[in-house]
């Protein structure tokens, strides 16, 4: 009896890969009777790659070669002493040189979404497609800092936060929380060059945002949308996980923007 593909997405065998002293863990469905350009599926933070199990699997079924990398500090990736916005991205970036892709489709969740417009933007010819869901987007000068740093969490974030605890623990329980306190840091600090090389980003776009319960600037977006030559805004009733929340409308948004 052949094993369902939904299996052998959950299944696949670990690999890690050092780049340095940071062991990055990801799960390739190899490129075997695969076609088309590789998709490289992106978690957020606090969850780990199996987020995109149910995604994968349909990635699979049409043939395409997927690749789920656990971030830097999740899953089962190490932890480590930095955990820099960029080096998020950077460690995609080297995952994808290491696996000697040409091209790749890019699909990243919030944190995610962060990393891979980093790598779309550091290396433009390696990305043909890019998805970036519900990523909340860096402050571009100081004025924005007061505004966020008295933001208090809303009551749509802290539920998701708790819902994925209760969905996900061993992605919870592995999560480095000592990258919170990093991470809040960072999104009270501007980063303009975030913004500057936006324009360097040559891939088709998709940008997914959530409704009320979302995290994604409205005005900040559009300023995004405009930077970027070809860029396409999908909204969403749900909050800031659309791929679990709302799957069928998300996979109908990115299947065929992916196959295209």
């Amino acid at each position: 009896m052949t094993t369902p593909v939904l299996s052998k997405i959950v299944d696949l065998a670990v690999t890690r890969l050092a780049f340095g002293d940071v062991r990055i863990a990801y799960r390739d469905s190899g490129a075997t009777a695969a076609t088309g350009v590789p998709v490289v599926l992106v978690h957020g933070m606090g969850g780990d790659g199996h987020t995109w199990d149910r995604f994968a699997r349909a990635l699979v079924q049409a043939g395409r070669r997927v690749i789920i990398p656990d971030l830097r500090g999740h899953g089962r990736s190490s932890h480590t002493d930095s955990y820099r916005f960029d080096e998020f991205g950077a460690d995609v970036l080297k995952l994808c040189d290491r696996l000697e892709l040409s091209t790749v489709d890019l699909v990243g969740h919030s944190l995610g979404g962060y990393a891979v417009s980093c790598v779309a933007q550091e290396r433009p010819e390696l990305v043909r497609r890019l998805v970036i869901e519900e990523c909340p987007l860096p402050l571009q000068s100081g004025a924005e800092e007061l505004r966020l740093t008295r933001r208090f969490p809303t009551v749509p974030e802290l539920w998701h936060a708790t819902n994925s605890l209760a969905r996900h623990p061993r992605a919870v329980l592995a999560f480095d929380r000592s990258m919170t306190r990093t991470a809040l840091e960072q999104f009270r600090k501007p980063n303009p060059e975030w913004w500057d090389r936006l324009s360097d980003i040559t891939a088709r776009t998709l940008v997914l945002r959530g409704g009320p319960g979302g995290m994604v600037d409205p005005a900040k977006l559009e300023l995004m949308r405009a930077a970027i030559a070809d860029c396409t805004v999908t909204a969403f009733a749900c909050g800031h996980s659309i791929h679990r929340d709302r799957y069928r409308d998300f996979a109908a948004a990115v299947h065929p923007f992916l196959a295209a």
